[in-house]
């Protein structure tokens, strides 16, 4: 068996509907994965709490409940376009929802990651990140009225396309290097990488760097192990 790996789907947005990608989802379970890990942007913007739920979230959520029932462990990691995940019924969606995941397969020990916080000098997007997954913006995606909150989403989308390096031109090798090397020297053999929608691995001292394609680009499920 081997882990299946499900990364940047923006449900909603350049991904689409979720058809496509609920199919994939049964043919996981019938396959008998050893896991599956989400790693993150699922969708175009997911806010977790039930206010906010779309028919699609419910699809989606309804997919991946079936295949725990299939015995087969449903790991989230939140993305920068996740909000709060964990902080309403969603947390019982998943066997865990965090921010990364260590787990073994194939005799190997992986990291997997979203990505998007690891150039520590992208200082504008770090505090924008902070600021949006603070307490009171948790208080207030929670208890504002909806409207207000479609112009807190019409907000995120420029702050995350004007300072969100992902966006730029090229993808910033070095910082990803220097983070990903720290952390497989923390004892893992490989890092697995969202958020930056392009393909491409990278060799280090240790180990490896591997960053996803984005799903809404490849529509194809990963596996490693």
């Amino acid at each position: 068996m081997a882990v299946a790996i499900l990364a940047d789907a923006h449900l909603g947005g350049p991904g689409g509907e979720p058809e496509p990608l609920l199919a994939q989802l049964r043919e996981i379970r019938e396959r008998g994965a050893e896991r599956l890990v989400l790693l993150g942007d699922l969708f175009q913007v997911w806010v977790g709490f039930a206010r906010y739920e779309t028919p699609a979230v419910r699809r989606f959520v309804a997919e991946v409940q079936a295949v725990r029932a299939a015995g087969i462990p449903v790991h989230y990691i939140e993305g920068n376009r996740d909000f709060f995940l964990a902080a309403g019924p969603y947390r019982e969606t998943f066997d865990s929802i965090g921010d990364e995941l260590a787990f073994e397969s194939g005799r190997l020990r992986y990291l997997a990651v979203h990505g998007d916080g690891l150039n520590d000098r992208d200082r504008q997007y770090l505090a924008w990140r902070w600021l949006s997954k603070s307490p009171p913006s948790r208080f207030a995606l929670a208890h504002v009225p909806r409207r207000l909150v479609g112009r807190f989403v019409a907000a995120t989308e420029r702050r995350l396309t004007d300072t969100n390096f992902k966006h730029k031109a090229r993808i910033p090798e070095a910082a990803i290097r220097r983070w990903g090397e720290r952390r497989i020297g923390e004892g893992h053999d490989v890092v697995l990488l969202g958020h930056f929608h392009q393909p491409c691995t990278l060799q280090v001292q240790g180990g490896e760097i591997r960053l996803l394609d984005a799903w809404f680009r490849s529509r194809r499920v990963e596996w490693v192990g």
